[in-house]
């Protein structure tokens, strides 16, 4: 039975992507259920992710043993267990891509981390990832580093989708949307069907809050707490404001007059760090049609059991949104402090997560050679 709570939430036009990937996700069925009774449509990886995967359970000893004695490198070894698990994720995918048109269904890879500042080698391994799952449905995942900006373009116009990552800040997510467009431009000149290319722009949103209610906290005053919790779900409001700027611009008519399809905005980090607050909130107040929230287990469940879907709850607040931004910088909280830490910390984490990784296979490829 489909839940009435994510189906609302479907209806109101927004795509529930799952924040995970495993194996055992895979193997055991649980993605097929979460498709057919969650309204699930698609689902995200990034290393954090594959670390905590391949460091539990024993699902990929088969394979580690079989790449260990082919004398892979730890590195390749890593290419092919994750190539693998997207693979069979865009599989299962498949019937809901094609009755949405390659809308949904989507699985996500990441280039690797450590390559956030190398705009030629992020374009080569992307075209290496989208050769080596080998699915229509695939997104290349590309950090929105000002490295990423031309990266994201030259994988576009290769007429690779790409899933943007790690946006934190409205100025970026304009340069975004920029990049996306000209990737188009770009892929129409090279002769590729525009129709066929299809793209998200990840924007950040549990991790504003955290770092700008630190800050909150430290001012201390009336006028800060009453703005805590206030600030992700803001800044994404606000990003929703200038999609509809932007994906209405003549120079979109154009593209979209070629059969070009609009940069959806993607919510991640939609899972709540405060338990002070709804274990829902970055889900039921950011309902708009037309965009992607990619959530993990345990919001998803949330929202299934008691998320209230009240329909759009973005369009009508720009103004308020707009006000937040406005209110914390009165309080002494710098809104372009925040989101360049932020992009430095999330870079950070995905490179220390992706080591781990490495270390992580290591040690299993060790045991299976000793």
């Amino acid at each position: 039975m489909t839940n009435p709570n994510t189906k609302a939430l479907s209806d109101a036009g927004v795509s529930i992507w799952l924040d995970d990937l495993s194996r055992d996700l895979i193997e055991t069925g649980k993605i097929s259920e979460l498709i057919e009774e969650r309204n699930v449509v698609g689902l995200t990886s990034n290393p954090s992710i594959f670390q905590a995967a391949l460091s539990k359970g024993d699902r990929y000893n088969d394979d580690l043993a079989a790449l260990t004695k082919d004398g892979k490198d730890v590195e390749e070894v890593v290419f092919e267990l994750t190539t693998a698990d997207v693979r069979e994720a865009c599989d299962l995918f498949l019937p809901l891509y094609e009755s949405t048109g390659g809308v949904d269904g989507r699985a996500s890879i990441e280039v690797d981390p450590r390559l956030a500042h190398e705009t030629d080698k992020t374009v080569e391994q992307a075209k290496q990832l989208y050769a080596a799952v080998d699915r229509p449905n695939v997104l290349i995942k590309i950090p929105a580093t000002k490295a990423g900006l031309p990266a994201i373009t030259a994988t576009i116009a290769e007429g690779i989708s790409v899933n943007v990552t790690l946006i934190f800040s409205l100025e970026r997510y304009r340069a975004v949307m920029n990049a996306y467009l000209e990737g188009l431009e770009k892929a129409h000149a090279n002769g590729h069907d525009l129709s066929t290319i299809h793209s998200v722009a990840s924007f950040f949103v549990s991790r504003v809050d955290t770092e700008i209610d630190k800050r909150l906290d430290a001012i201390g005053s009336d006028e800060a707490t009453g703005l805590r919790g206030k600030a992700g779900i803001a800044n994404a409001v606000l990003a929703y404001q200038a999609f509809e700027e932007v994906f209405s611009t003549p120079r979109w008519k154009s593209l979209a007059d070629e059969g070009a399809n609009k940069q959806r905005p993607l919510w991640a980090s939609t899972g709540v760090k405060d338990p002070a607050y709804p274990d829902t909130m970055y889900v039921t107040e950011l309902v708009a049609p037309g965009v992607v929230n990619t959530m993990p287990e345990k919001t998803l469940e949330a929202t299934a059991d008691h998320g209230t879907i009240t329909g759009d709850t973005i369009t009508g607040g720009y103004a308020g949104a707009s006000q937040v931004l406005d209110d914390l910088e009165s309080a002494g909280v710098s809104y372009n402090e925040v989101v360049d830490l932020l992009e430095v910390e999330g870079v950070d984490k995905f490179e220390k997560a992706w080591g781990e990784l490495l270390d992580g296979v290591t040690v299993e490829m060790e045991k299976v050679t000793a």
